[in-house]
C-alpha cells in the first residue's frame, strides 16, 4: 500500500522491520500461553461434533492451523450383528419385544449434523419400532396382543424370504385408563445448562402436564450435588402449580443420580395409587458421576425397586456427554421405556401422541420365540434385537424380565431366512450327520416356521401363551404398505451399519420403496424418515 501511495524504495525496508518486530512479539506471546489440552486440525470441523468433541471457545492457545476440542463422552453399548445361522443346527431363535426408540432419534441427530451416526447407536428393532402401523390389534384386554405375520421376497436377496412378525397391543379406552401418578426425576446438574438440554426438557414436560387430566398426581425430584423434593405429590388440576415449578428449574452442580432415584421411589410411594399407574420419569443427558455409578448397580436398584409397583421410564437429552447403555439398563430393568428426546417435536411424539403406550402397561415380560423347520428352511438371522437375545431355555422362566408392550403399541420382528434348495445359502451344508438332518423334520404341514409368544398380564406372575404357525398361505408378493415401510427401514438401519447382506441395495432402492410405502402419514414421521435417507445417501456419496 506505501508503494502504491507513491513511497519511495526506502520506506520498504522500515515496513518490513516493523513486520519482524511484529512476528516477534506475537512468538513470545505464543510461547508464556498455556499448551493446550487437545490439539486437533481444522479440517476436522467439517467433521461432525458428535464424533469429534465441542469446539472450545478460548482460541488464546490456539495455533492458526488448530483448534481446541473437549471430550464427547456420549457411550453406545458395542454389539455384533446376528449372523445368519444353519436351521438344522440352531432352528430356535429366542428374545425380548423392544419398543425403546432413542436409537432412532439418536442417528437422526447424527444425520441432520451432517455425519453417518455411530453404528453402535443403530439398533435396528429401534427403527422399526419407532413408526406407528395399522396392524390388526386384538378386541378385549384379556387377549392383551394380537400377532400379525407376513412373508414376502426379499427386496435385496432373490434368493431368501422375509418373515415379517406384527405385533399390536390393545388400545385401552380413554373412560379405562387407570389413575396415574407420576414423579419427574429431573436432572439439574451444571452439564444440563444447554439449549438441547434443561429448556428442552422443561418444555417438554410442559407438554405432557398438558395431556393429564386433572385426578392425575405429579410430582418433581431434582438432584445435582444433592436431591431434593422440589414439588410434593400435586393433583395435575393445579396445573400452574406444577408448571410453576417446572419453569423455576435451574442447573448447577455434579450429578448426584443415585440419590435422585431413591428420593423419587419414595415420592412415588407417597401417592401410590393401588391398580393404577405409578411411574418416574427419569430425564437426563445420563451422567451419573456421584453415588453409584456403574451399571450394574444401578441396575440392581432399579430390579428391586420395580417389585413395589413402581416402574422408570428414561427420557434422554443432549450430547457429548450421553450415556446410551445406562439409559438403556435403567429402563430395561425398571420396565420402561428409552427414548432420546433431540427436538420440541420428539417429545410431542413420545409425551402426547404415544402418551398411552408410555403410561399404560396392557403386557409385561413379552417375549418372542420363533422355531424353524429345517425341512422348509436352510437358514436364516434375526434382523436387529441384538442387546435383546434370551436363551431358549428363558421362554418358559416367568423369573426372566422382558419387555413391556404398553397400550396401542406395535412392535416389528423381521426374519431373513432361506427356502431349502434355494441357491446362494451362505453357510455350507454339514458333512457328518448329527442326528437332526433336515430329512428327520416333517414337512406335511408346509409351515416355514412356528412363533410363540409368551406374556403376564401387569397384574398377574403367571405368563400366557400365543402361538401362530407360519403357513404357506401367509406368503404374499403384494404387502400391506406397513409390512413394506418396515422392511424399507429395516434395509436402511443395515446399510447404516454397512451390512454385508445389504450391499449391492442402494439408497435410491431403499428411499423408492418406503416412498411407495409412505402411506397416511399423518404426523410426517415417514416423510421426515425419507429425508434421513437422502441426506445419508449425499454423506456416503450416493
Amino acid at each position: 500500500k506505501e508503494r502504491e501511495a507513491g513511497a519511495d524504495a526506502s520506506t520498504v525496508p522500515v515496513i518490513a522491520d516493523k513486520k519482524a518486530e511484529s512476528d516477534a512479539m506475537m512468538s513470545q506471546d505464543l510461547a508464556a500461553a498455556p499448551a493446550p489440552q487437545a490439539i486437533e486440525p481444522a479440517a476436522n470441523l467439517a467433521r461432525n461434533k458428535m464424533e469429534y468433541g465441542t469446539v472450545s471457545s478460548d482460541f488464546r492457545t490456539q495455533l492458526p492451523d488448530q483448534i481446541l476440542v473437549e471430550e464427547n463422552r456420549d457411550k453406545f453399548p458395542e454389539f455384533k450383528s446376528n449372523s445368519t445361522v444353519l436351521t438344522a443346527e440352531q432352528p430356535v431363535s429366542t428374545f425380548s419385544v423392544d419398543v425403546d426408540t432413542s436409537g432412532y432419534s439418536s442417528l437422526r441427530r447424527a444425520l441432520n449434523q451432517g455425519a453417518l451416526p455411530d453404528k453402535a447407536s443403530v439398533r435396528i428393532e429401534e427403527m422399526v419400532n419407532y413408526f406407528p402401523y395399522s396392524y390388526a390389534g386384538p378386541e378385549k384386554a384379556e387377549e392383551a396382543f394380537k400377532a400379525n405375520v407376513t412373508v414376502t421376497p426379499t427386496p435385496w436377496n432373490k434368493n431368501t424370504k422375509l418373515l415379517h412378525v406384527g405385533i399390536k397391543g390393545y388400545d385401552v379406552p380413554v373412560d379405562a385408563q387407570k389413575a396415574v401418578n407420576l414423579v419427574f426425576l429431573i436432572d439439574v446438574s451444571g452439564s444440563m445448562d444447554e439449549p438441547d438440554k434443561l429448556p428442552l426438557l422443561k418444555s417438554s414436560f410442559r407438554l405432557l402436564v398438558n395431556k393429564l387430566k386433572p385426578s392425575d398426581t405429579v410430582a418433581i425430584a431434582v438432584y445435582a450435588g444433592n436431591a431434593g423434593v422440589v414439588l410434593e405429590p400435586t393433583k395435575a388440576s393445579e396445573k400452574a402449580k406444577i408448571l410453576a415449578a417446572i419453569d423455576n428449574l435451574q442447573p448447577g452442580g455434579s450429578t448426584a443420580g443415585e440419590a435422585g432415584i431413591n428420593t423419587a421411589y419414595a415420592l412415588a410411594q407417597q401417592a401410590f395409587v393401588e391398580g393404577g399407574v405409578n411411574r418416574i420419569m427419569l430425564a437426563t443427558d445420563g451422567d451419573f458421576n456421584v453415588g453409584a455409578a456403574d451399571d450394574e448397580a444401578l441396575k440392581k436398584l432399579v430390579e428391586e425397586k420395580r417389585k413395589s409397583g413402581v416402574y422408570l421410564s428414561v427420557l434422554g437429552f443432549g450430547e457429548g456427554n450421553y450415556q446410551d447403555n445406562l439409559m438403556q439398563t435403567l429402563a430395561q430393568n425398571g420396565n420402561g421405556v428409552a427414548a432420546y428426546i433431540d427436538t420440541l417435536g420428539e417429545a410431542e411424539k413420545v409425551l402426547v401422541q404415544e402418551a398411552t403406550a408410555s403410561l399404560f402397561t396392557i403386557a409385561k415380560d413379552v417375549k418372542i420365540q420363533v422355531e424353524f423347520n429345517p425341512a422348509r428352511v436352510s437358514e436364516y438371522r434375526l434382523i436387529g434385537y441384538e442387546t435383546r437375545h434370551l436363551n431358549n431355555e428363558d421362554f418358559n422362566n416367568d423369573r426372566v424380565d422382558a419387555g413391556d408392550i404398553g397400550s396401542g403399541h406395535t412392535v416389528t420382528a423381521i426374519y431373513e431366512m432361506t427356502p431349502k434348495g434355494a441357491p446362494g445359502q451362505t453357510n455350507d451344508p454339514l458333512r457328518y450327520k448329527t442326528g437332526n438332518e433336515p430329512d428327520t423334520y416333517t414337512t406335511s404341514t408346509g409351515e416355514y416356521a412356528f412363533v410363540k409368544i409368551r406374556y403376564k398380564l401387569p397384574s398377574e406372575a403367571t405368563s400366557r401363551l400365543v402361538t401362530q404357525p407360519v403357513t404357506q398361505d401367509k406368503e404374499t408378493d403384494s404387502a400391506s404398505t406397513d409390512v413394506n415401510f418396515a422392511i424399507a427401514v429395516s434395509a436402511f438401519g443395515q446399510k447404516l451399519r454397512d451390512e454385508d447382506q445389504v450391499a449391492n441395495y442402494s439408497m435410491a432402492e431403499i428411499k423408492k420403496r418406503a416412498t411407495a410405502s409412505r402411506g397416511e402419514d399423518q404426523f410426517g414421521y415417514r416423510g421426515e424418515f425419507l429425508k434421513l435417507v437422502r441426506l445419508a445417501a449425499g454423506i456416503k456419496g450416493e
